[in-house]
C-alpha cells in the first residue's frame, strides 16, 4: 500500500493522537520516545512495503520489527489502523490480562518478535534476512532502532555480519532523535559520526528528515538498490514531535499527560 504525501501526513496525525491517548489512559511513560518515531513507523506501513495483515504468509511478505519496544504505543496504533486487530483492542492497553502489554511481544498479530530488551532487534532481523534468502522468499525486513540503542555490543556485531553476508533486503532505521533516557545521546557515548560509522561497517548509509515522510517512503521502496548492501537510514529526529510543549523535552521520557495537557496535544494535532 502506497499513501499519497497528504494521506501520509494525516495518517501520522491520527497515530500520534491515538499514542497520546493510550499513554494518558494506562499512565505509562516513553511518550516523547514514541512520538519521535511515528513516521518513520507510517513510512514503513504504508509507504510501499508489503505490510498488512494478508501478506503474513506470502513469500513476498515483508517484516518489521519495532526493536526500541518502549515505544510500543505507535506501532499498536499502527497496526490497529492497518487493520492488524480491532481497534477496540486499543482500549485495553497495559490493562491485566491484554496481550497489548507496555512492550510488544509476538501474541500480538502482526508482531514476530518481543522487544524491550534494548539490541535485540537487529540481531534477529537479521536472522530473518538471512532465512528468507535461503528460502528463496522475496520479502524485506524493516528493524527500528533508537540511537540510545547503538550503544549495545550486539548491535555492532549484527552490523558487522549483514553486510558479509550481503543482505540487501534488510534496512535498520535509526530513531536520532538525541536524547536517551539521563541525558543526550552524543554525550552518553560517541555516536557521532553515526552515519559514517554504519558506512565503515559496510552499509548503506543514507542520513534523512525523520519526519519528512515523503523522503523515508521514497527511500525505504528503494530497497533493494541494487548495491548488495543492507541499508542504514540515520533518520534526523524530533522527542515529542508533533506537540510544542512536548519537542525535545527530556522529560516526556518518563511524565504522563495530564487531562489538560492531553487536550491542548490533541488539538495541536488536529486535521488543517
Amino acid at each position: 500500500m502506497t499513501a499519497s504525501r497528504d494521506e501520509l501526513q494525516s495518517i501520522a496525525r491520527r497515530v500520534r493522537r491515538q499514542v497520546l491517548r493510550l499513554s494518558h489512559r494506562a499512565g505509562t511513560p516513553h511518550l516523547g520516545s514514541s512520538l519521535s518515531c511515528v513516521d518513520l513507523v507510517v513510512a514503513m506501513y504504508w509507504g510501499g512495503w508489503n505490510l498488512d495483515p494478508s501478506a503474513l504468509s506470502a513469500p513476498s511478505g515483508d517484516r518489521f520489527i519495532l526493536s526500541k519496544g518502549h515505544a510500543a504505543t505507535t506501532l499498536y496504533a499502527a497496526l490497529a489502523l492497518r487493520g492488524y486487530f480491532p481497534p477496540d483492542w486499543l482500549d485495553r492497553y497495559a490493562k491485566p490480562g491484554s496481550c497489548l502489554g507496555e512492550h510488544p511481544s509476538p501474541d500480538v498479530p502482526g508482531i514476530d518478535v518481543a522487544t524491550g530488551s534494548l539490541g535485540h532487534g537487529l540481531p534477529v532481523g537479521v536472522g530473518m534476512a538471512l532465512a528468507n534468502r535461503i528460502q528463496g522468499r522475496t520479502g524485506r525486513v524493516g528493524v527500528l532502532m533508537s540511537d540510545g540503542e547503538c550503544n549495545e555490543g550486539t548491535v555492532w556485531e549484527a552490523a558487522l555480519w549483514a553486510p558479509a553476508q550481503r543482505l540487501d533486503r534488510l534496512v535498520v532505521l535509526i530513531d536520532y532523535n538525541q536524547w536517551q533516557a539521563t541525558g543526550r545521546s552524543n554525550e552518553v557515548t560517541a555516536l557521532a559520526p553515526l552515519a559514517a560509522k554504519w558506512q565503515s561497517f559496510g552499509w548503506n548509509a543514507h542520513e534523512v528528515d525523520g519526519h519528512d515522510l515523503h523522503q523515508l517512503a521514497d527511500l525505504l521502496a528503494s530497497v533493494p538498490d541494487g548495491s548488495g548492501q543492507p541499508t542504514a537510514v540515520i533518520a534526523h529526529t524530533v522527542k515529542g514531535k508533533g506537540v510544542s510543549f512536548m519537542e525535545d523535552d527530556n522529560n516526556w521520557h518518563y511524565r504522563i499527560p495530564s487531562d489538560e495537557e492531553l487536550r491542548r496535544a490533541l488539538a495541536e494535532l488536529e486535521e488543517p
